[in-house]
């Protein structure tokens, strides 16, 4: 009824064990890396981008700049004169739309917050779901005999 085993048996049970377990930490080990990184470039992509929005104000000034646009030397004699009259009226009649925005720039700093925060949640959630997607592809690997665990021996028919 009880099978009698050795210490050897049970060195080899454990040591076959364990191998699965160096599967499960090394996958994890990289999705907790991943994490790591995802967060710390959504947190220097969002202080670059507040610290661009935030000094955005004080870009006002170049958007009155827009008359002293030129062509370059080299292209000028290739575009007809009607059609640099008209880029630059164009241009000078978006100067104030763009200057409006630059002024309007710094409010939305705390907005891009929100939504780099919201961004960084999503992504986060997507790197443990692969996490726990690779912690049952291994455990599934494990059943099917991809492990060098113990196998059952084959019944043989007396």
């Amino acid at each position: 009824m009880f099978e009698s085993k050795t210490v050897g048996d049970y060195r080899l049970l454990l040591l076959n064990q364990d191998e699965p377990i160096m599967f499960y930490a090394l996958s994890w080990f990289v999705i907790f890396s991943l994490l790591a990184l995802w967060s710390l470039a959504a947190w220097a992509m969002n202080a670059v981008a507040v610290w661009t929005v935030s000094s955005a104000g004080t870009l006002t000034g170049a958007a009155s700049g827009v008359e002293g646009l030129r062509l370059p030397e080299w292209l000028a004699p290739w575009v007809p004169p009607e059609i640099v009259q008209a880029m630059t009226s164009v241009l000078s009649g978006l100067a104030p739309v763009v200057e409006t925005l630059l002024q309007a720039a710094p409010a939305l700093a705390g907005g891009l917050t929100i939504a780099t925060w919201v961004i960084w949640g999503l992504g986060s959630a997507l790197l443990v779901l692969l996490g726990a997607g690779l912690h049952l592809f291994i455990a599934m690997w494990r059943r099917r005999g991809g492990g060098s665990g113990p196998q059952p021996a084959p019944e043989v028919a007396a």
